[in-house]
């Protein structure tokens, strides 16, 4: 892996991200809010409906690392469906690497599912750990082994709540987003998104596939280039809202 961008020369994805501590730039109101995507070069954000065949094994050791610099990981019920996630962190290493930079062992994980329409066989829900919702239904989840918190807003989840809810009840400092596009539409509308970190491997998919923004924006958002990597064709960019 290069850095193109500061300082051209050879880096890893190690080198990159371990300096990085969002959680020491919380907002009063709010977490820290990153989001992080990987789009083809035609700026598809999934084939054939997931994500995870768009990037590198680079791409995704870049994911699971940056996942350890945040207090909590969001994302939407689609996601949810569409990839299954299971728990984060798994190794012990990890955990401790965590609690020494003072974050939490494992990062709470957040969904935004308007209807509660979540897939409750998946890892994240039978392996344990813990899980908060967003969600303007009135459902009951079902029973899991994971710890499952559900905090319910009236009408449509809102966004600006559910983040100033993160910080003020749950301490959340720093808060990762990996969409989809609606959730990532709706953050930046808000104007809450800090930084974005982006994939672009060196691929077109065609089709019909969502771009990492589908809804309309409250004008042109600038966005400053902090540091662009490069390994085998693939770009890894991260940016900063100006």
């Amino acid at each position: 892996m290069r850095r193109l961008i500061p300082d051209p020369g050879p880096t890893t994805v190690e080198q990159q991200l371990d300096p990085y501590r969002p959680w020491e730039e919380p907002r009063d109101d709010r977490p820290l809010v990153a989001m992080n995507f990987a789009a083809t070069l035609d700026g598809r954000a999934t084939i054939e409906g997931r994500s995870g065949p768009i990037g590198s094994d680079t791409d995704t050791k870049m994911l699971a690392r940056l996942r350890t610099r945040f207090d909590a990981v969001m994302i939407g019920a689609g996601t949810m469906r569409a990839e299954r996630y299971g728990r984060l962190v798994s190794k012990q290493e990890t955990r401790e690497r965590r609690e020494r930079d003072g974050l939490p062992p494992e990062p709470l994980m957040v969904l935004v599912s308007g209807r509660l329409d979540l897939p409750w066989d998946a890892p994240l829900f039978t392996e344990g750990g813990e899980v908060l919702i967003f969600t303007s239904s009135e459902a009951e989840p079902p029973q899991t082994a994971a710890t499952v918190e559900v905090v319910r807003h009236e009408g449509a989840v809102n966004l600006v709540q559910a983040l100033y809810h993160l910080r003020q009840a749950r301490g959340v400092r720093a808060l990762l987003s990996e969409g989809g596009p609606h959730l990532h539409d709706q953050l930046q509308a808000d104007g809450l998104v800090d930084d974005l970190f982006l994939t672009i491997p060196p691929k077109l998919s065609g089709g019909e596939g969502p771009r990492i923004i589908e809804g309309p924006l409250p004008g042109v958002l600038h966005l400053d280039l902090v540091w662009l990597l490069e390994q085998e064709g693939e770009l890894f960019a991260r940016y900063r809202r100006s």
